[in-house]
């Protein structure tokens, strides 16, 4: 049974919206968060998002991305969320050298893809 959480003094809410063609392949990607300061949607072309449940002691995922996503710029996706996650996993838990070594395997991944630096402008 989930635990309630205590003294919430506000609640705030991050939504997504999925556009797929006739064979549920996702098209488009938006999002929005209240506390975001831009209001209004917002397109993107992947979304990562991993849930932990406290009952199950599992993780949830969902993966997303569009079909007009490149490969350079997934590569660029997972380089940049792995480089995030060794940051988050350092501050949720204090664990510097492990921490230090999932930054270095970021850095061996994006070496081995040979990452190019990724476009912007859509092209």
């Amino acid at each position: 049974m989930s635990q309630q959480p205590e003294n919430i003094s506000r609640m705030s809410e991050i939504t997504f919206s999925v556009g797929l063609n006739d064979n549920n392949i996702p098209v488009s990607l938006q999002w929005d968060a209240d506390d975001h300061p831009v209001k209004g949607k917002k397109t993107c072309k992947s979304v990562l998002i991993a849930l932990w449940d406290g009952d199950t002691k599992n993780t949830l995922r969902i993966d997303l991305w569009t079909k007009d996503m490149e490969v350079n710029e997934m590569n660029h996706f997972f380089f940049q969320t792995l480089m995030t996650m060794s940051d988050t996993f350092e501050r949720a838990t204090a664990n510097t050298g492990l921490s230090q070594k999932m930054r270095e395997f970021a850095r061996q991944f994006a070496a081995e893809l040979q990452l190019k630096p990724p476009t912007t402008g859509g092209k």
